[in-house]
């Protein structure tokens, strides 16, 4: 649409032409005819909304200027216009993600009240974004600005359309994307180049925009100058339309005496690590002692602490290869499948209300017994993609028991065996990755037919309780069944994950073809976010943190070091073993937790061990393991172990507070309705201090009369019965004044039973019994 000028004849009527498109002045004439209103003697003015495309004259793109002013503007944010709800009123796609719906809130709605193409500068989206009018939001544009005057000369141009002409933007070439600025540099610019789809290229650095990734680092001005605020790594995501770029700065503070230490490089791991640490001007803390790293391998293996004697000949051993062969042992420990079982029913929901009890088992036992064997990864996750049927027979099926819905099981999918998530893109295209809202129900149709037979009556304990189920059923797939898109209406079609259409091969279904394609040494993020996975429960951080959530603008600490590990892991067939191995080896996994005076306040290179608190499972383990203490959990066999249990019973209401149960809970064990690495608790209370103080937990085991302690009052040795204690509960000799103190407590005590019971409390209230460093 383009206005003409005014055109005026001597005393005759005064005329404002505007040339609309053809089929809205059709409309316009027929209902003026419908009024009788064949002429106006006077004046006529025509004031049409724009809705056609922009002649090829226009100065002022939709596209590639307007939406741009807006985002510029921060219009389109969450916390304002872009919400889901909007604000006043008003409501623009999040972060300029659809264009076309915000032409028309801009253009259309309220009757196009927002804008006035004959007084541009009064129009109400100008007067409220200058402020000039009371604005909830303040200010937003300047009258100086280029977003200010590309929004009014759009206005006044009478709001041409280009969104369906306007070449997109194809590329986005940010300079730098990675720079380590040594002190006393303190400032860097960035510079960004749009390369558009007729081959064009401008320079958008005044109109793009930048966000810092994490709080306090840097300050960034508009125009793209970075400001240091503090020494570290900060990331910046710079965006322009529908492009975006993460930028990756090293601030390095100067030290002058720092002298890099040479550690010795056991892997290509230490390879990537060290690198970056002596770019950080950081040392690697000392390799951890033999008691440390026996304690740590026993915990992030087995979820227990060693046997004294295992601990103590460990020790002993003087073979350069023990660790190796510590490695190796550990691995094909049945405690070692008890416990990565768990780690994986964590995150597949194996709980008893959506499963019950006999589904919940089968599933654990089938994850359980794949890890004992060492079956490949990518077939045990291709088992549970294409699995049907009986979810007491064929176990896998429970993946999809656990998961209701086509939407569940497309987030399950992508977060559990991708690392991506996918929740925001149900209600809008993701505001921080590439997922478009028609990508999620695209890769949720891949899902669609997954259907239900309910085997007799099924009760439900709670009858409310929609996802409560009491018995056997059969997974199959329903042809009548699909997904809708909401934002279309439309039945969504069948898409893999950022892929083609679903097309199965010959005799295979969406679901094996969906298992095949996820699983395959070609996806881009299988093999990464299983390495990632696998490096977080080794270290407590993942290389990508939060674990789950593998995206552009949550780059990975080491990204070189991340893609080997996945290589590596490909070239093994996907053996867990293997990688868990690897890094173990390395010497990044077995630095001390102790730090130096150049990494103290480092908390993401692995330049030493970040301890972490044991979880409720190892907790409790431990203390039954070590004080020779029978384990017994209400509804299981007495003697199994917590890392043991098939996973929570839920549906029943809170444990006993007295019950080994409750402490599980005190302690972070999930209900496991999340398929979140989060929903674990890691963090301490005050409830938790109550328990090891004296909870009714800790004191049946330490009081227990046939425990550890019992046969220890009966050793004449009080030297002997602490160094037990020790190697027992904290996997090392005690030191000399430690001993001295025990000792002479003991062979003061009347009660020996007693004194021993103190000490024991006294050392699995020590943070080296309660934490894993």
């Amino acid at each position: 649409m383009r206005a003409s000028a005014p055109t005026t004849g001597g005393d005759g009527p005064r005329v404002i032409v505007i040339l609309i498109e053809a089929a809205l002045a059709e409309e316009l004439r027929s209902a003026l005819r419908s009024f009788g209103l064949r002429m106006l003697q006077k004046t006529v003015i025509c004031a049409v909304l724009a809705t056609s495309v922009v002649s090829a004259s226009a100065e002022v793109s939709f596209r590639n200027d307007v939406m741009a002013a807006i985002s510029k503007a921060g219009c389109n944010l969450g916390t304002c216009h872009g919400n889901a709800t909007g604000k006043g009123g008003f409501k623009l796609s999040l972060r300029g993600q659809d264009a076309d719906f915000d032409f028309k809130a801009l253009a259309r709605d309220a009757s196009g009240r927002r804008v006035n193409a004959f007084a541009a500068e009064k129009s109400l989206l100008l007067a409220k974004g200058t402020n000039q009018l009371a604005h909830e939001g303040g200010k937003k544009l300047d009258l100086q600005g280029w977003e200010y005057q590309v929004l009014r000369d759009w206005i006044a141009a009478g709001m041409p359309r280009d969104d369906a002409t306007a070449p997109k933007v194809t590329k986005l070439a940010v300079t730098p994307t990675e720079a380590v600025l040594d002190e006393p540099a303190s400032t860097v610019q960035i510079q960004v180049q749009a390369t558009f789809a007729d081959g064009t290229q401008r320079d958008v650095t005044e109109r793009a925009i930048y966000e810092p990734l994490q709080n306090g680092l840097v300050e960034v001005s508009k125009s793209g100058l970075v400001k240091r605020l503090q020494f570290g790594e900060p990331s910046i995501l710079v965006r322009f339309l529908n492009q975006s770029v993460p930028v990756r700065l090293t601030f390095v503070k100067a030290n002058p005496v720092f002298a890099w230490s040479q550690p010795r490089r056991n892997s290509k791991i230490d390879a990537h690590v060290f690198d970056k640490l002596k770019t950080l001007r950081m040392n690697p803390s000392a390799v951890c002692g033999d008691d440390v790293f026996i304690r740590r391998a026993w915990l992030d293996l087995c979820g227990m602490i060693p046997p004294a004697d295992t601990a103590r000949a460990f020790a002993a051993d003087q073979s350069p290869d023990k660790r190796a062969r510590l490695i190796d042992q550990l691995l094909v420990r049945p405690e070692f499948a008890d416990f990565w079982a768990l780690k994986w029913a964590d995150v597949l929901k194996v709980e008893s209300r959506t499963l019950d009890k006999t589904g919940m088992q089968a599933f654990h036992d089938w994850i359980r017994d794949a890890i004992a064997q060492n079956r490949p990864v990518n077939e045990l996750v291709r088992d549970m993609i294409a699995s049907r049927g009986s979810t007491y027979h064929e176990p896998a099926s429970n993946f999809y028991r656990a998961n209701r819905t086509p939407e569940a099981r497309a987030v399950a999918a992508a977060q559990v065996f991708l690392g991506t998530r996918l929740q925001c893109a149900q209600c809008h295209n993701h505001p921080f990755d590439r997922w478009t809202q028609d990508a999620y129900y695209n890769w949720s149709a891949v899902f669609a037919r997954v259907d239900y037979k309910i085997i007799g009556d099924n009760k439900r304990r709670d009858k409310s309780d929609k996802h409560e189920f009491n018995g056997e059923q059969i997974v199959f797939l329903n042809a009548r069944l699909s997904v809708e898109n909401p934002r279309t209406g439309d039945t969504a079609k069948a898409k893999f994950l950022g892929g083609d259409l679903a097309k199965p091969a010959d005799k295979e279904d969406e679901l094996q073809a969906a298992a095949n394609w996820l699983t395959s040494a070609q996806h881009p993020l299988f093999a990464k976010s299983q390495v990632n996975r696998i490096w977080y429960h080794l270290f407590g951080r993942g290389l990508v943190d939060p674990v789950d959530d593998m995206r552009l603008t949550n780059p990975a600490s080491h990204p070189k070091l991340l893609e080997e590990l996945a290589q590596d892991f490909i070239r093994s067939g996907f053996d867990l073993r293997h990688i868990i191995r690897s890094i173990m080896l390395s010497k990044t996994y077995q630095l001390e937790a102790a730090p130096n005076d150049t990494n103290a306040a480092d908390t993401i290179n692995y330049s030493h061990r970040i301890p972490r608190r044991l979880s409720a499972e190892q907790l409790i383990d431990s203390l039954h393991t070590s004080l020779r203490v029978n384990p017994n959990f209400e509804g299981w066999t007495p003697g199994t172990r917590a890392s043991q249990m098939p996973g929570p019973m839920n549906g029943r209401g809170s444990p006993n507070p007295m019950s080994p149960e409750a402490f599980l809970v005190q302690f972070g064990r999930p209900k496991r309705e999340l398929t979140c690495e989060c929903e674990r608790g890691g963090d301490t209370s005050l409830g938790q201090i109550f328990q090891f103080i004296g909870g009714p937990t800790i004191t049946r085991v330490i009081t227990d009369k046939y425990n550890r302690l019992g046969s220890l009052a009966k050793q004449p040795d009080n030297g002997a019965a602490v160094r037990d204690l020790y190697w027992s509960l904290l996997t090392r000799a005690p030191t000399a004044d430690e001993s001295k103190v025990m000792e002479s407590l003991l062979a003061s005590a009347q009660d020996r039973r007693g004194a021993l019971e103190d000490i024991a409390w006294s050392l699995v209230n020590a943070k080296e019994f309660l934490l894993c460093r």
